[in-house]
């Protein structure tokens, strides 16, 4: 039973380790709280460069809308005007949405990092303990070395279309994430928390 409890333990830790994404900071409307399962439709949109990276981080927030998430590449489509704002308000007020959450890439950050080299010693003798103990050591070094450090900044906000205001806003910090699938699925993981912690959202 203890083996079982260490183990356990241990991936706990080794899960929480391997998270590179902390909220650096959040905001709320005072005493506001959203009811997941009496909206009607999310309009769901990621502001990144590329198409792929936007879709891919749409798909990751919609994940955690019980089904009412609609995404903006599909609903949005390159047809419409996106520099209309009378134009999309009315659209999204007219389609039913009740809100809107965004996701937008703010900063990379870059910074070199360097790792300092390892020297290690070695007895050259070890035939006796006296040529072992007395004769010169031998020295070992492995040599330093730079690598680069990305840091990604993304803001997530939440809108109400009937109030037409921000309702929620966040900066998360993303350290060198593995790809961009594993950076949104760790923002919207550990923004959901921060919200339902906070008690913003609920079912």
């Amino acid at each position: 039973m203890k083996n079982i409890l260490f183990t356990v333990c241990i991936i706990s830790v080794i899960a929480t380790s391997c998270i590179s994404t902390q909220i650096t900071s959040s905001w709320s409307q005072p005493n506001k709280t959203v009811v997941l399962d009496n909206l009607h439709r999310v309009l769901v949109v990621a502001m990144f460069k590329t198409e792929v990276n936007r879709r891919r981080a749409e798909d990751q927030m919609i994940g955690y809308l019980n089904g009412k998430g609609v995404v903006s590449y599909n609903y949005l489509d390159a047809n419409f005007n996106k520099q209309n704002e009378d134009a999309i308000r009315k659209k999204i007020k007219t389609d039913g949405f009740d809100a809107a959450v965004t996701m937008r890439l703010m900063n990379v950050d870059k910074e070199n990092v360097y790792t300092p080299g390892i020297t290690s010693t070695y007895p050259l003798g070890y035939r006796n303990f006296s040529g072992y103990y007395y004769r010169a050591w031998g020295f070992s070094e492995t040599p330093g070395y730079y690598t680069t450090s990305k840091t990604y900044t993304v803001e997530v906000n939440v809108f109400s279309i009937k109030e037409e205001k921000i309702v929620w806003t966040g900066i998360t910090q993303s350290i060198d994430p593995k790809g961009i699938n594993k950076m949104t699925a760790e923002i919207v993981k550990v923004i959901y928390k921060k919200m339902k912690n906070d008690g913003f959202i609920s079912k």
